[in-house]
């Protein structure tokens, strides 16, 4: 008989970790709080916006980014169908720059992949030889010196030294030039999943840089790309379908549904059930009410939650069995905010074909105008009709006074919000050019998770959904899949794994491992779930064996490597894949 399992949470980990458990012959059922599937990843319809029979204006909750370095969640999309021979990887398409804007200097355009053409080599040299960055003289060596650090480094010093620096002491940041601080040190940081610079893992952040960069320098395709409509219309809900259609005996997909309460056997060291109530809400989503609690039993149990919800269902027996899930608890705190807001124009300014980072703004601003990748979505069909581009912007940093209302992000109105990032953006793109005029300006949707209070209550804004940080040491704290209750498993991107970072990528390969860890313990004759590492390019493996030469005897990172010690390291290499 078909072992069933429950999965507390449909975002990518949840609808990841029911994909493979379907395909291997589980009965699945998956709870999610939402109205809409898909989490974090959802997209968000402005509600209200259509006018005179058209659809409702798309919206994000912010907005997708698929750099080429991830396997697993491209490993899963491949196998989504979508009729005519395609799947929903298909329907990423490569985003080709990416544009740097600055309030006092002429924007800087780079090339998100190796050049396949004399436009792409001509970016690629002027960004080399005819830019002024701002670095002072010696600034720009010291910081590829950091980089080649990181790039030859073993493993192990990564996660034993570099775990534990922040970002900003690992490239020295303190006394080097405003220019050095901000595109450097702050620019790569705060727009890279809200990280701070002074507390952010250098571990985490340079890996993740130093795959942005291997992408770029491989042929092939771009190292950034996205999808080419709304993500729902184009991935989530056709994710959803096939795997109703495929498995529509095995598999059930609540939303609306709340977990309350998880029971836990102290004795047999198990989950026995959990409860959950239905969600009722109005027009607008605004809950409303709340049914009887639901019992839900299963043989397995997925928590595919956020770390700061997840932090509050832990129980006193839960931690009887399992004490490290009070890590957990420890972990809460390290979230901050990155949510999107829209900008809707009577113009389809493009700016560049990618994305664009607004390294001065006060706010860590990042966005990308959709439109442009969107062939097949007609416009003209949704909002007022007179929409022709939107440009989607993400927040990283809500705790930083603001360039016109020097007030946090996180204490303005909604209006507030919008005229900040709006004056923010104007002042980044117009340096030499008014490229953003207020009259494109049709509407704007800020991302609902975002709650503002009433002018006659003021207090600080609450956000829904926050998004773990990887701060500094906080490694060791977060949990693997599997835990001591040998029938709960964890699947969430605050879960240990090589993508090591809260993304979608890593929602998926947490959930892979959950799978895995259900396979193992179950004993069903299924294979396990692929695992991918990080890529990091072979000939660069000569340095990091030597470097772990040095990290056991104690020594410091050096980057130097002698003419014996490298044909010492060649061999071992040669034997090491002559014997597999």
């Amino acid at each position: 008989m078909s072992k069933s399992v429950i999965i507390l949470g449909g975002g990518v980990a949840g609808l990841s970790a029911a994909h493979e458990l379907l395909h291997r012959g589980f009965i699945v059922k998956v709870f999610e709080h939402k109205p809409v599937p898909g989490g974090k990843a959802r997209s968000v319809l402005f509600k209200g916006s259509g006018t005179d029979g058209r659809a409702d204006l798309p919206g994000e909750h912010g907005f997708r980014f698929f750099p080429r370095f991830y396997k697993h969640l491209p490993q899963t999309m491949k196998e989504i169908p979508l009729g005519n021979g395609k799947t929903v990887f298909d329907n990423l398409v490569d985003a080709t720059r990416i544009y740097v804007a600055r309030y006092d200097a002429p924007g800087i355009v780079m090339s998100s992949r190796f050049p396949r053409s004399l436009a792409d080599l001509e970016v690629i040299l002027k960004d080399m030889f005819d830019t002024n960055y701002g670095l002072k003289p010696g600034e720009a060596k010291i910081f590829a010196r950091k980089i080649w650090q990181l790039m030859t480094s073993c493993p192990e010093r990564r996660l034993t030294e570099y775990e534990k620096i922040g970002w900003w002491d690992f490239i020295e940041a303190t006394g080097k030039s405003e220019a050095y601080q901000t595109l450097l040190a702050s620019g790569l940081t705060r727009t890279l999943v809200a990280a701070q610079p002074k507390l952010a893992s250098t571990r985490t952040g340079g890996d993740i840089m130093l795959q942005l960069m291997f992408d770029i320098a491989t042929p092939g395709g771009s190292s950034d790309r996205v999808l080419n409509g709304p993500t729902n219309d184009v991935w989530i809900n056709p994710w959803l379908k096939y795997l109703h259609e495929r498995f529509k005996n095995n598999f059930e997909y609540h939303l609306d549904h709340e977990l309350e309460d998880i029971f836990c056997d102290t004795v047999n060291k198990k989950i026995t059930k959990v409860t959950v109530k239905k969600l009722t809400r109005d027009t607008n989503h605004i809950i409303t009410a709340k049914s009887n609690a639901i019992e839900v039993t299963g043989d397995y149990f997925i928590a595919a939650l956020p770390v700061e919800i997840m932090a509050d269902k832990v129980t006193g027996d839960m931690l009887k069995v399992d004490p490290t899930l009070e890590n957990i608890k420890t972990l809460k705190p390290s979230v901050s905010w990155m949510n999107g807001i829209q900008f809707y124009l009577n113009k389809n300014v493009k700016i560049d074909h990618g994305h664009t980072i607004y390294v001065n703004t006060q706010w860590a601003l990042t966005s990308i105008s959709q439109i442009q990748f969107w062939q097949n979505f007609d416009i003209a069909k949704h909002g007022n009709g007179k929409v022709k581009g939107i440009l989607s912007v993400d927040v990283s940093d809500w705790y930083a006074k603001g360039l016109i209302q020097q007030k946090e992000a996180r204490n303005c109105s909604r209006q507030e919000i919008k005229d900040e990032i709006w004056a923010q953006l104007k002042k980044s793109l117009n340096y030499q050019e008014e490229i953003l005029k207020d009259e494109y300006l049709e509407t704007w949707f800020l991302d609902p998770d975002i709650l503002t209070p009433d002018e006659d209550r003021p207090h600080e804004n609450v956000n829904l959904e926050p998004l773990l940080v990887n701060r500094a040491g906080t490694w060791a704290l977060r949990p693997t899949a599997h835990t001591l209750i040998s029938n709960f498993m964890l699947a969430s991107d605050y879960v240990q794994t090589y993508t090591d970072l809260a993304t979608m990528e890593g929602a998926n390969e947490a959930a892979r491992r959950a799978v895995n860890s259900i396979i193992q313990d179950s004993g069903v004759e299924q294979p396990y779930c692929q695992i991918w590492n990080l890529h990091e390019p072979d000939i660069l493996a000569i340095w990091r064996w030597a470097d772990k030469e040095k990290f056991d005897k104690g020594l410091p990172w050096d980057g130097k490597i002698s003419f014996f010690r490298n044909l010492r390291i060649r061999i071992k290499l040669l034997f090491k894949k002559i014997v597999g």
